[in-house]
């Protein structure tokens, strides 16, 4: 049963609809292809709903793809059913196993689980090439001869209708001994191909007879040289989606086309004892459109082989790789798809929603720390020297639960530079001579002045605190003042690299209008700085994520955090610092 709780949309509409009038009761595996056949397991459940998460294993997973992966998994878990994890690794080409390994690891990251069902397309080779000689024999299906370009030439166009290929005719027999010798490498690539023989005239482009095999002589991540001919996408998925059972094969919008040929090909074998009924159906969805960002795949590649991103997990980039690094959190990404909901019009969404989200869950979750990402010295000139004190912060101050950390306080201290002016501008409430601050969770200061290096730089800030003002005594009442400010001792601060990581893009759409979206590059959407923090952030674990005071929400970087040495990676600020010149 669906769970009432979750917003509608058209899928759970369908599903709903298929459930009530039992459309997937009815199976029966003896003596087809089937769960116990083809996977070497007991049947399944018929009644089941199941779904597929269907990626090429030849690039890593992005935000577009972290929609698809909530939205199968999650109908899956919704309905009680399942949710197959399938490498559609018909192109040897480009595939590596250093693919297949980083989508488990993205979709793991997400927090989803598909147990025991994780298959690849190349497990069902040699069903594909049984079910593509059945096809022949049948005359669905002929090897054509014809060039690239003459087969280019004769397909047609929107309004004018496709030629029949001149080699459409071969017998049956003709075709299956090409294609069996085709199967056995006796051709080179490009000589032959096998067409699905439907309609060229058909006002769909898709079904004008498209290709179905091909000749590659590659080698291949999983089969390694097994083969020399490798199925067609098209050709391929619906027989994937067959043979698991899948009940809905759920795709984004640019399949839509393609959804005839899928369902006249499962009809066709069905109608051949090849598959069972009832077959899956292709339901098609809007995919994630977002502003500031690119999801091509070309120029996801493109940033990364030309060296504007510091490869795929660069906290910059789209890939969920990227995001997990940069310190967004699998629960937020799961909050904003739940939010953005699933339509079959396309739309865009701004970048700032899905930060958003990201703040409203760290929020939640992030440990508070003191971080001084521009240090300058403060000297309380009448402090003692030598002298150290503990002063208590609240490590969340929303969570009294989560109790409280002791932070030092010493006679030099660093502040951020931005909280000195010699000259304060109006409403300037922080340092400046003769102004009275507090040293958040610590005394009250008054300034007094300050050293410059010979180039006139402030090197120095000079104060004096009142001894009877401490945060959490009763004399610390007996203060008003308008500033507060944050601190960390420089005897026992750790010194650290820290990364601010901003929008890749400073365009809202790189490249609009036919534009080069290289030019939309955002200059300062990486500064690298030293900065002082807390000395408890000295003991932070790799992927640990905070919020630094005032500055935002931080992470340990996951690759370049050692043992006592952590790396912080900004994730985002702490207000949406791009909404003024949206504006």
């Amino acid at each position: 049963m669906a769970d009432t709780d979750k917003p509608s949309n058209f899928i759970r509409h369908i599903i709903d609809a298929d459930r009530k009038g039992f459309r997937y009761v009815d199976r029966t595996w003896a003596g087809k292809p089937g769960p116990a056949e083809a996977h070497k397991g007991a049947p399944l459940d018929p009644a089941c709903i199941r779904t597929r998460f269907p990626p090429e294993p030849n690039g890593y997973l992005h935000f577009g793809h972290a929609k698809s992966i909530c939205l199968n998994f999650g109908l899956a878990l919704d309905y009680q059913g399942a949710c197959h994890l399938r490498f559609d690794d018909t192109n040897p080409e480009k595939e590596e196993q250093e693919y297949v390994d980083s989508i488990i690891d993205a979709v793991h990251w997400l927090g989803f689980d598909w147990h025991d069902n994780q298959y690849f397309a190349s497990d069902y080779f040699q069903w594909m090439y049984d079910f593509a000689e059945k096809l022949i024999e049948a005359g669905h299906a002929y090897v054509d001869s014809q060039s690239a370009d003459e087969m280019r030439a004769s397909r047609g166009t929107l309004t004018e209708a496709g030629k029949n290929s001149p080699y459409r005719d071969r017998t049956p027999e003709e075709n299956l001994a090409l294609f069996r010798a085709m199967r056995a490498g006796e051709f080179a690539d490009g000589t032959h191909i096998l067409r699905a023989k439907v309609d060229m005239a058909s006002g769909n482009i898709n079904l004008r007879d498209p290709a179905i095999y091909r000749i590659r002589h590659a080698t291949h991540h999983a089969t390694g040289d097994a083969w020399c001919i490798y199925p067609m996408y098209t050709y391929a998925h619906p027989i994937e989606d067959a043979l698991e059972n899948i009940t809905h094969s759920i795709c984004t919008l640019e399949f839509e086309d393609q959804r005839p040929f899928y369902d006249w090909l499962l009809a066709r074998l069905a109608e051949l004892g090849c598959v069972n009924s009832p077959l899956p159906q292709q339901i098609e969805f809007a995919r994630l459109n977002l502003s500031y960002v690119v999801l091509s795949k070309r120029k996801l590649i493109q940033l990364v082989e030309e060296g504007y991103v510091d490869g795929w997990d660069d906290p910059r980039l789209p890939t969920l790789v990227g995001a997990r690094r940069r310190g967004f959190t699998p629960e937020a990404f799961r909050r904003f798809n739940e939010m953005n909901g699933v339509t079959k019009s396309d739309s865009w969404i701004d970048i700032s929603v899905l930060e958003e989200c990201q703040r409203d869950h760290l929020n939640e979750t992030a440990p508070r720390r003191i971080a001084v990402l521009d240090p300058v010295k403060l000297i309380i000139d009448n402090y003692p020297a030598g002298q150290e004190e503990e002063c208590l912060a609240p490590n969340h101050p929303q969570k009294p639960e989560w109790g409280k950390r002791p932070v030092l306080f010493s006679q030099e201290l660093w502040i951020e530079r931005e909280d000195f002016m010699e000259a304060p501008s109006k409403g300037y409430f922080r340092l400046f001579p003769g102004n009275t601050v507090r040293l958040r969770y610590g005394f009250v200061v008054k300034c007094l002045g300050c050293d410059k290096d010979v180039d006139g730089r402030i090197t120095a800030v000079h104060c004096e605190y009142m001894p009877d003002s401490k945060s959490g005594t009763p004399g610390s009442d007996n203060y008003k003042v308008k500033g507060n400010i944050h601190w960390v001792s420089a005897k026992h601060a750790y010194a650290a690299e820290v990364r601010l990581y901003d929008r890749l893009f400073a365009a809202e759409a790189p490249g609009a209008d036919g534009g080069d979206f290289i030019a939309d590059l955002n200059p300062n959407s990486k500064i690298v700085i030293t900065a002082q923090l807390e000395a408890a952030l000295q003991g932070a674990a790799a992927e640990d994520r905070f919020q630094f005071e005032r500055h935002g929400y931080f992470v340990a970087d996951r690759l370049d955090s050692k043992a006592g040495a952590p790396v912080f990676n900004r994730a985002v600020t702490l207000k949406d610092s791009w909404a003024k010149g949206r504006a």
